[in-house]
Formats: C-alpha cells, sequence, structure tokens
C-alpha cells in the first residue's frame, strides 16, 4: 500500500532525482508546498520561464537567456584571453571575483575515463582559440584528479596551437571544488596562475 496519494508521491519521486535530494528531504518540500500553496504558482511560473528561455550560448557554451550570453557579446572584455571552466557554476564563482575581464568556455565537465573526452565540448574552443586570435588560455578547473586529469588532456591536445597556457595558482586546496571557493582565494588564485609547460 502507498504511503502517499499518487500525485504527492510522483512529486516526491520528481524532487529526489534532484542532486543532493534524499526522499526524507522530497517529503519536507512536497508537504511544505501543500500547506503553502499559494507559491506553487510562483514555483510552476518559475519553472516553465526556465525551461523557455534559457539557452546555451553558442560560443562558450554558458547558460543564458540569450546567444551569444552578456560576456561573449560584451565589446569591453579582453577577446585575446579564454578561461576554460568545467561547469558554468564555476564561471559564476570566477566573474564574482570581478578580476577577470575575459572570456570563458565552459567545457561541460572533466576527464574522468578516456569515454569523458568525446562529450566536452572542445571543439568549440579549437575553433575559436583559431578563428580570434586567443593568445592565453587559463585552465580553471577543481584540484581534483579529474580536474589534473582534464588539464593535462587539454594541453596535449592544445599545445600544437602554440597558445600560451596558465593554470589557477596553488591556492586552490586540493580536492576542493571552485564553487566553494571564497573570492579572496580566487583572486589569488587567479593573479598567481601559471604556465602549463
Amino acid at each position: 500500500m502507498p504511503k502517499f496519494p499518487p500525485t504527492m508521491q510522483r512529486l516526491i519521486e520528481a524532487f529526489s532525482e534532484l542532486p543532493t535530494i534524499g526522499p526524507k528531504t522530497a517529503e519536507r518540500f512536497v508537504f511544505y508546498l501543500l500547506r503553502n500553496k499559494n507559491q506553487i504558482d510562483g514555483l510552476t511560473r518559475a519553472l516553465t520561464e526556465l525551461k523557455a528561455t534559457v539557452t546555451t550560448c553558442a560560443e562558450c557554451h554558458t547558460f543564458s537567456e540569450k546567444s551569444p550570453c552578456y560576456i561573449c557579446s560584451n565589446p569591453k572584455r579582453d577577446r585575446a584571453t579564454i578561461c576554460v571552466v568545467a561547469q558554468t557554476t564555476d564561471l559564476a564563482s570566477i566573474e564574482s571575483t570581478a578580476q577577470y575581464n575575459g572570456l570563458y568556455h565552459v567545457l561541460g565537465g572533466v576527464v574522468d575515463t578516456p569515454e569523458d573526452t568525446a562529450r566536452l565540448n572542445t571543439a568549440k574552443l579549437l575553433e575559436r582559440i583559431k578563428a580570434n586570435g586567443v593568445q592565453e588560455l587559463i585552465l580553471a578547473f577543481d584540484a581534483t584528479i579529474e580536474g589534473e586529469s582534464t588539464i593535462l588532456y587539454l594541453s596535449r591536445l592544445l599545445k600544437p596551437l602554440g597558445v600560451k597556457m596558465t593554470r589557477l595558482a596553488k591556492g586552490l586546496p586540493m580536492g576542493s571544488e571552485l564553487v566553494y571557493a571564497d573570492e579572496v582565494t580566487l583572486s589569488s588564485a587567479l593573479e598567481g596562475r601559471k604556465e602549463i609547460y
């Protein structure tokens, strides 16, 4: 016999599919919404707008309401430098420092296994480097084994292009994620970036 009516159970299961949300938290969300039904319309509207208006920038692959995004279309940005990140959340973390004025490229993940390289947005990165006279790539990845593997993969892939490659300074502790780093640490890491062989 089901614990809850089918409609509630379906919503609990839908919430449970979100990252870091377990069944108990999903149940709390559903009960909260049932007690505060006036918030359901706002949540439904926000989700519908998210689905309808947010797209991926054709240039850098970040999430945006237009393509190219506000960063790629800003003529004041330094077009000779591209900061390569794994996800849009990493881009947002670096942008919050107000220390970087170049462009970005969202790779769409990191290298954990050799098969991962096929799903990364490397083709567009290569195209941008060749077409736009890029002089420096900042490889800004988490200080993890996967982040290091991604830097190694990209440095081997891009070395023939002769573009200068740097990485964030080691001010970021090994095993940490960019999204959790404070702005001072990220600013320091950007300023102290090192060239990759």
